[in-house]
C-alpha cells in the first residue's frame, strides 16, 4: 500500500484525494492547504484523511511514501523539490515548473534521490487520445499533413499564469505522445484583452520533425467550452471531440488525390477530392486522472521510470511553452525549440 499526500485543496486536489483514497494499493493519509475552508471541506468529505495548513507536516512524515502536487503553478518547482529532497516519490500537475532550468534540476534531483518524478500530462491517459495514436501509429491516417487543436471556455480566469501556460501543456503533451517527438520550430500570437498582465487567449503554430503542423487555439474568452482535436492525414481523417460522451472520436474516409491524367491547361495534375463514410468507432470510456493515478502507483511499486510522462517529457513541454512564449513577445517570430 502506497501511502500518499496531496499538496493544495483547490481544483484539482479533492480529485487526486479521491482517486488515491479508491485505488486498490494507495490510500491518502494526509493533505494541505493554506485556506481553512478547503480543509474543512476535505475533512467532511474524507473522514481518514487528516488536513493540515503546514505542507511540510506531509513531507516530514515517515509514513508518507509519495506526494501529489495540485498547488498553483509558481509553487510547483518548490514543492516538488522540497518532496524529492524528503525522499518522496512526486505526482505534480502541469507545468512541471515555469522555467527549463527548474524542471533539468528537478529532473536531476529525481535521478539522484532514485525517486519517481511524474507530470500530470493528463490527457495522456484519455482513452480518446490512445485511439488517435493508434490510428497515427497504424499507417491509417496516412502521413499526417496537418493538426489542429481547440481548448476554450469563458473562464475560469487565473491570476498566476497566462491561458497559454494554464491550457496549451494538454494539447503540447497530447501531439508530443501522437507524433513521438517534440516540435523542431514554433510561432505564437497572444492578446490580453481582459487588461491583466497575461495573454487570455494565445494561437500557436508547431512543427514537427517529419513536416506535420499543428495549430493551438487557447482561450479564457469564449462563449463555448471545447476540447477538440482534428487531425489531417493523406488517406484519412480524424476528430477527437473530449464533451463528447457517445462518440468521442470520428474516423473520416476522406482523402485529396491526383487524376491520373496530365491537364495541360491547368499546367498540374488535377486535385480531386475523395469523400467516403464516416465511422464512429466504440471507446470503452474511462476516468482519465483515475488511469493517471493508478499509473503513478504502479510506477512506484515496480520501481519503473513514467515512460507516459516522466520528467523529461515535462521538461521538453515548458521548452516548447518558453518558446511559444517568446514568440509572443516578439510579435510571432519563429522560434527555434
Amino acid at each position: 500500500m502506497i501511502n500518499v499526500g496531496v499538496i493544495g485543496c483547490g481544483q484539482w486536489g479533492p480529485n487526486h484525494i479521491r482517486i488515491f483514497s479508491h485505488l486498490a494499493n494507495s490510500k491518502v493519509l494526509m493533505c494541505a492547504d493554506l485556506k481553512e475552508d478547503r480543509l474543512k471541506a476535505v475533512r467532511e468529505t474524507f473522514l481518514n484523511v487528516r488536513p493540515t495548513v503546514n505542507h511540510r507536516d506531509i513531507l516530514q512524515s515517515k509514513e508518507i511514501d509519495a506526494v501529489c502536487i495540485s498547488s498553483p503553478t509558481g509553487t510547483h518547482f518548490s514543492f516538488t523539490k522540497e518532496a524529492l529532497e524528503h525522499n518522496k516519490h512526486v505526482l505534480c500537475e502541469k507545468p512541471l515548473a515555469l522555467t527549463v532550468g527548474e524542471c533539468e534540476y528537478l529532473k536531476t534531483l529525481a535521478a539522484q534521490r532514485q525517486k519517481i518524478l511524474m507530470v500530470g500530462h493528463v490527457f495522456l491517459f484519455n482513452p480518446g487520445i490512445i485511439r488517435l495514436k493508434e490510428y497515427i501509429q497504424s499507417g491509417e491516417l496516412g502521413r499526417i499533413y496537418y493538426a489542429h487543436s481547440t481548448r476554450t471556455n469563458l473562464g475560469p480566469f487565473r491570476y498566476d499564469v497566462s491561458a497559454l501556460w494554464d491550457l496549451a501543456p494538454h494539447d503540447i503533451s497530447i501531439f508530443n505522445y501522437l507524433f513521438d517527438s517534440s516540435p523542431v520550430n514554433v510561432s505564437g500570437r497572444g492578446q490580453k484583452c481582459l487588461g491583466t498582465d497575461l495573454e487570455d487567449l494565445a494561437f500557436a503554430t508547431m512543427e514537427y520533425p517529419l513536416g506535420a503542423m499543428v495549430n493551438l487555439h487557447v482561450s479564457w474568452i469564449n462563449p463555448r467550452k471545447v476540447r477538440q482535436i482534428t487531425i489531417v492525414g493523406e488517406k484519412k481523417m480524424a476528430t477527437w471531440d473530449d464533451l463528447d460522451d457517445v462518440g468521442p472520436i470520428k474516423l473520416y474516409d476522406k482523402h485529396v488525390e491526383k487524376t491520373s491524367s496530365y491537364y495541360e491547361t491547368y499546367g498540374e495534375f488535377r486535385l480531386l477530392s475523395q469523400e467516403g463514410g464516416i465511422t464512429i468507432p466504440k471507446v470503452n470510456l474511462s476516468e482519465p486522472l483515475k488511469n493517471q493515478g493508478q499509473y503513478f502507483i504502479d510506477c512506484i511499486e515496480k520501481n519503473v521510470v513514467p515512460d507516459l510522462a516522466d520528467a523529461q517529457k515535462g521538461l521538453e513541454v515548458v521548452k516548447i511553452l518558453t518558446a511559444i512564449q517568446e514568440s509572443i513577445r516578439n510579435k510571432g517570430m519563429c522560434v527555434s525549440v
